[in-house]
């Protein structure tokens, strides 16, 4: 059942799950996924908390505490989701001491609200890293132009960051700026580099379809052949961005120092498209020192039928960047369409957080006991 998954971390990619629940904690569906489907991470990210909370599957017990001591609703959703965290992190600690910190890891996110305030988007990270207390964790941080000076900061303190909502190149190759620039600032702190890890989240889904819709608009023979096309030669681009920046020089002198190179993370990669093949962004991104984060049914669906073939990245770059031109001549601007999904990115993530509040509110309200 699970030869496709070996054969994609025998490639280098290192699978983790794009899914946390108390419930997946608590039942040993986690522990089973290590040790039987080759997970060796967890992202979260504020969708998935509030999809999780929302069901209120194995959280009733902690809310009704938190009722009784009448905590904010605010304070209520970061000790659920650090202690999520926190215990997704005790499962994969075999993982993270076996693979030398580099695996192993659970993803939490800053308050996607800050996501244009560097300042706060720092204390949230050096909150959130205090608050999990478990070596294994990473801090999201969205790469907006706010965010980049945040990664270099919270880098810089020995903070380990997973950076979200990466879909250009151009933004990407400013994130792995400023994680050198942090990594350079550790070193100069005396910090241990070989204690700080990144990777980057390069969405990849979104990508198709938003720019699939606008080919279905133009509806020519040219532009539906240019369909389904643009994610992947999109993320196929940023892994070449990521071997330029990490055979550099600058590169080089912090290798010197133990310093880990941030690792490509494709995020995004469940197909929303029924016309595309389930497992197309885990089969066609195929590439050593990268990270898969799936949600359970591409994970699934790559154990059952999946294609791995070896790398699927190299060789590809001229090809990539010719789709990505095919659609630019259709009239289609690619720098509007990756800024367009960091905006809705943003904005997604924040409506989640705010109808989280909004159920956790009613459910501590609903849970307060009556005075007298």
């Amino acid at each position: 059942m699970t030869d496709a998954l070996k054969r994609l971390s025998d490639e280098g990619v290192a699978i983790w799950l794009d899914d946390l629940s108390r419930k997946r904690i608590t039942s040993g569906n986690l522990a089973e996924l290590i040790d039987q489907s080759h997970v060796v991470g967890v992202t979260t990210n504020p969708s998935i908390f509030q999809k999780a909370i929302s069901s209120g599957d194995g959280y009733e017990q902690q809310l009704t505490d938190l009722a009784a001591r009448k905590v904010t609703v605010e304070e209520a959703i970061r000790m659920i989701t650090t202690a999520d965290v926190r215990d997704a992190a005790d499962i994969l600690r075999p993982v993270f001491d076996a693979t030398g910190g580099q695996d192993g890891r659970v993803s939490i996110e800053v308050d996607p609200r800050l996501a244009h305030n560097t300042e706060a988007t720092v204390a949230e990270a050096k909150q959130l890293a205090w608050l999990v207390d478990r070596p294994n964790t990473l801090i999201k941080i969205p790469a907006t132009k706010a965010g980049l000076p945040a990664i270099t900061e919270v880098i810089g303190k020995g903070i380990s960051v997973n950076v979200t909502l990466i879909f250009s190149l151009e933004r990407y190759r400013e994130v792995m700026d400023a994680f050198l620039a942090g990594l350079e600032k550790a070193k100069a702190a005396g910090l241990d580099l070989s204690k700080i890890h990144s990777v980057a989240s390069f969405f990849v889904s979104r990508v198709d379809t938003e720019i699939d819709k606008r080919l279905d608009a133009l509806g020519t023979d040219e532009a539906k052949s240019a369909k389904g096309k643009a994610a992947l030669a999109n993320a196929r681009l940023a892994y070449e961005a990521y071997e330029e920046v990490f055979s550099s020089d600058r590169w080089a002198a912090l290798d010197k120092a133990q310093g880990n190179k941030q690792r490509p993370l494709w995020a995004s990669t469940g197909v929303k498209d029924p016309a595309y093949k389930d497992t197309l962004y885990v089969d066609d991104l195929v590439a050593p020192n990268t990270v898969n984060t799936m949600p359970e049914a591409t994970l699934e669906a790559t154990a059952d039928h999946g294609q791995i073939t070896g790398n699927t990245v190299a060789g590809t770059y001229d090809a990539s960047r010719g789709e990505i031109e095919a659609v630019e001549k259709l009239g289609i601007s690619y720098d509007d369409v990756v800024q367009l999904l960091e905006d809705e990115g943003v904005e997604k993530f924040a409506a989640s957080w705010n109808d989280l509040l909004k159920s956790t509110e009613a459910e501590l309200k609903r849970l307060t006991p009556s005075e007298g």
